[in-house]
């Protein structure tokens, strides 16, 4: 096997430096001068002498694309193309050949061949199909990923995980702490907490930033889909899907509701842990795969396993280090931050005017439960900027607004202490316990405050 390091950008693009390649030809020669050509340029490069050997080879790894000789001892390239189908053959391939017929051209596109080269051939006519094969492949890739998330409910879950409040720090804290380890996360918490938000935040930490980010909403999916969905599938003709699973790979793969699973799917994702390797529904044989995998459920996994809905020994592998995102109710601290935020955003994707965010409408947010949390402030904000104004339960009429409505001392202090006393029921012993301070700290302010 011949390896180097990942090259510099050439003129054949970003796609190729970062490919694997198998080179199959019976021809010592040939082999060597395509091995010899792609090997400076790729990140790895291996070679087979015989379609036997290749076979072998694909059943202990992966490759991104195959350079496949037509004329070989025992059987054609596109014979052993279509067996490799049979199988899961889930690599990209370019057919090199000395006979431009008709009929091997026909062949070639009903088995899917990619491109393929006459032979004799120069260096660059060789690194330009293979170039145009890998940047194909990769559109195809980003294409499926893009419907994926457009289609997928969670495509509003791209912004970041903002706030100083001491809850969300604690979480920000550890998703710095495990962003460069290849370590499993368990994202738990209600809905609408920002889970999806906190698992694209541990992504982008990662080294792995640069590649996919996958989100899938296990409960999203039909029970009878969501293994073809994930690990892909080898249909009765031989056609091949690929799966999320492996188009994730490289980068990291985000199952939410992941108690929603159905039973042999929870079964088969235990599996692909400990082995870090997926068969497609339908194939026979393994795809290796380099994956991060992070997990999140608004539901108690130990009461699942308790009650037989999953299984205990995956609870256990996706529950290594658990990250426990708290509700918008106690972070009290952040919601004029988001609250702003979310104004910008609405304010310039629909082209309409900007809500005034004013004294009383923060302090009427600080006082609200949010039983649906960041997402329900988030509607509720977009549901404003397009009716012109807030619902009735939070419409103010105080004078001060703006960066003096959000940052002024008195009022930020109004609305911890008021948001502490609802907590209390009113019961200004227990707030001023609470807070640290004197009840009578509490009596002058509520006075001061016509309360």
């Amino acid at each position: 096997m011949l390896t180097t390091a990942p090259p510099p950008r050439d003129e054949y693009g970003e796609n190729l430096a970062g490919a694997s390649i198998l080179v199959i030809d019976d021809e010592p020669g040939m082999r060597n001068f395509m091995t010899k050509i792609l090997t400076p340029r790729c990140k790895r490069v291996e070679q087979a002498a015989s379609a036997a050997e290749a076979s072998n080879i694909l059943d202990q790894a992966h490759f991104d694309l195959i350079i496949l000789d037509n004329i070989m001892p025992g059987k054609t390239g596109l014979e052993w193309v279509q067996e490799q189908h049979k199988v899961g053959l889930f690599a990209d391939t370019v057919l090199v050949t000395a006979y431009a017929d008709l009929e091997t051209a026909i062949q070639a596109l009903r088995v899917g061949v990619a491109d393929f080269v006459l032979k004799p051939f120069r260096a660059n006519q060789i690194l330009n199909s293979v170039a145009r094969a890998l940047d194909r492949k990769h559109l195809r890739r980003e294409n499926y990923l893009l419907k994926h998330a457009l289609s997928a409910e969670g495509t509003a879950a791209r912004g970041r995980l903002l706030g100083k409040s001491p809850a969300i720090q604690t979480a920000r804290d550890m998703i710095t702490r495990l962003a460069p380890l290849p370590t499993p996360v368990l994202f738990t918490g209600a809905s609408g907490t920002g889970k999806e938000i906190a698992a694209r935040t541990l992504h982008s930490l990662s080294d792995r930033a640069e590649k996919p980010f996958v989100a899938v909403n296990c409960a999203a999916i039909a029970p009878d889909r969501i293994a073809h969905e994930l690990f892909g599938v080898v249909d009765a003709q031989d056609r091949r899907q690929d799966g999320l699973f492996l188009y994730a790979d490289g980068g990291t793969l985000f199952l939410d509701e992941v108690a929603q699973m159905p039973e042999q799917v929870q079964a088969a994702l235990l599996r692909v842990l400990e082995d870090q390797r997926i068969r497609p529904v339908g194939a026979e044989r393994d795809i290796p795969l380099n994956l991060r995998f992070l997990f999140a459920t608004n539901a108690d996994l130990e009461q699942a396993v308790a009650e037989g809905r999953f299984r205990a020994d995956l609870y256990h592998r996706i529950n290594v280090v658990n990250i426990q995102m708290p509700p918008l109710r106690e972070r009290v601290e952040d919601i004029v931050e988001l609250a702003a935020l979310f104004m910008e955003q609405f304010s310039t994707t629909l082209a309409m005017p900007a809500l005034e965010l004013d004294a009383d409408t923060l302090l009427k947010f600080s006082r609200y439960h949010w039983p649906g949390n960041v997402r329900e402030l988030r509607n509720l904000i977009e549901r404003s900027v397009i009716l012109g104004a807030f619902p009735e339960e939070f419409a103010g009429t105080g004078a001060v607004t703006g960066s003096a409505a959000m940052d002024a001392l008195d009022l930020v202090m109004q609305r911890h202490i008021m948001h502490v006393l609802d907590a209390c029921e009113g019961n200004r012993a227990e707030a001023a316990r609470r807070l640290g301070v004197s009840r009578k700290t509490v009596d002058r302010k509520c006075a001061s405050w016509g309360l």
